[in-house]
């Protein structure tokens, strides 16, 4: 980005800039969207076993998010404070933060690699493969572990650059990788006929070429945070900070992967292999909501930051609103459709007539609030941008460790069909803790603004 692109971060009119920001990130997460859960639309509509190999890629989902969390606790705070740094005009300390960032990803992912590869059978049965489903949830994972490292800096390295104000470039990383996994998909399945296999082989390989892309770029002359070998040898006390804003993050999607095993365990439990297959399904459907809102969250990032590091409250509290208004409406929109057409969505993802029927009555249950999630998103991606750590952190631990966690097993003990009780964990957990987190925000933020005003 050049100074220009800066100085517009501080200067230009915020519903333009946000609307300019948002769209691309939306498009990206959109498309990644697609790149999560097109494996398992096409493995849900394989000929005879696609019920099964649908459950067990399911079951593989907790280490795919543990993988993305790790990204997560690096860039969600180092992107930030390195759009913080800009604003301050430290162009240096920006560099080196991205520098830094990059070296921890890399060393992550190599030890990821290896625990995914020795581990990986005994933690799938761990977190609620069967039997039945156990060597579809192997088979995709001993290859998906392969690329922990491109995803960790396709994932990691991409929001550097839309933290830059590039964010049609960061699209365009997001695009071309899901462009590949899609066309490869039904190759490797269908014709190759590698099953799971082939959907995890799709996976990495598109992953791959989008990591090239991200590192290319950020080493080119383009960009201004720029990937300088000098500036790869991780530094303390730049790397510290980042790691604990990053925490919440962290906590957020690592949290979803402890959440996703208590309720694969619960629900095979009370309701066997075909509640665990809706459990997919209803993950799946989740990041048409969460993703396109974090899509919206990270265009409004760079501007929160930056004006925050500028000192400049106003549009900080402009780009808040904004962001407020844009995620509730999206979220408020989506609960419409998915209550008034639960069949169409789980339709998308297998042909089993009982399994839709099945999994459109738990949408109803499970998604009952979706329509308050956009004030979730917006206030605790805002504590994010503003580099308020601690109550990032507070917010997520509450929400996913301090209710819903709990609620997954008590609630089944109080309603009589148990496997609905536990669908019914996650609307009871949104309410405190949406209700929780904007109390908290309140004035937190007030506080924030106050000091940036004296």
């Amino acid at each position: 980005m050049q100074s220009n692109q800066r100085s517009e971060l501080g200067t230009a009119p915020v519903g333009k800039l946000l609307f300019k920001l948002a769209i691309p990130t939306v498009i990206a997460q959109l498309v990644n969207m697609l790149y999560n859960i097109v494996d398992r639309i096409y493995i849900g509509h394989m000929p005879g076993d696609g019920s099964m190999a649908l459950t067990g890629v399911g079951v593989c989902m907790p280490l795919i998010m543990i993988v993305s969390a790790f990204a997560a606790l690096i860039v969600s705070g180092g992107a930030p404070r390195a759009s913080i740094y800009m604003g301050k005009g430290d162009m240096d300390s920006a560099e080196k933060t991205l520098g830094s960032c990059f070296s921890t990803q890399v060393l992550l992912s190599l030890i990821l690699t290896a625990v995914l590869l020795l581990w990986n059978r005994d933690m799938l049965l761990t977190f609620g493969a069967s039997e039945n489903t156990i060597q579809y949830a192997v088979d995709y994972m001993n290859i998906y572990a392969i690329g922990t490292i491109f995803v960790q800096l396709t994932l990691g390295m991409n929001a550097f650059i839309t933290a830059q104000g590039f964010a049609k470039t960061g699209m365009l990383t997001v695009l071309i990788g899901a462009v590949i996994n899609i066309v490869l998909d039904p190759l490797f399945i269908y014709a190759f006929g590698m099953g799971v296999k082939g959907a995890a082989l799709a996976t990495v390989i598109s992953q791959a070429v989008s990591c090239v892309w991200v590192v290319s770029f950020l080493s080119g002359k383009k960009t201004s945070l720029r990937l300088k070998k000098e500036n790869l040898p991780i530094v303390p006390k730049l790397i510290l900070p980042c790691l604990a804003l990053g925490l919440s993050a962290f906590i957020m999607q690592g949290s979803e992967s402890i959440i996703s095993v208590c309720f694969n365990a619960s629900l095979l439990r009370y309701g066997g292999d075909m509640a665990v297959g809706a459990m997919t399904i209803l993950t799946s459907v989740m990041q048409f909501a969460m993703l396109p809102m974090q899509g919206i969250a990270q265009g409004a990032q760079p501007i929160s930051s930056y004006n925050y590091g500028a000192r400049n409250a106003a549009r900080v509290k402009e780009t808040f609103k904004l962001l407020l208004i844009s995620c509730t409406v999206y979220s408020t929109v989506l609960w419409g459709c998915i209550q008034l057409m639960p069949q169409v969505f789980a339709g998308i993802f297998t042909t089993d007539t009982a399994l839709v029927d099945f999994t459109a009555n738990a949408m109803h249950v499970y998604f009952a609030v979706l329509l308050l999630f956009g004030i979730q998103i917006a206030c605790q991606m805002t504590f994010v941008s503003i580099g308020n750590a601690v109550c990032s952190i507070i917010v997520a631990v509450m929400r996913k460790f301090v209710l819903l966690l709990p609620l997954i097993y008590i609630l089944p003990n109080f309603v009589a069909d148990k496997t609905t009780g536990v669908y019914l964990a996650e609307p009871v957990a949104d309410v405190f803790a949406i209700t929780f987190t904007v109390i908290l925000f309140t004035i937190q933020f007030r506080k924030a603004m106050k000091k940036l005003e004296e």
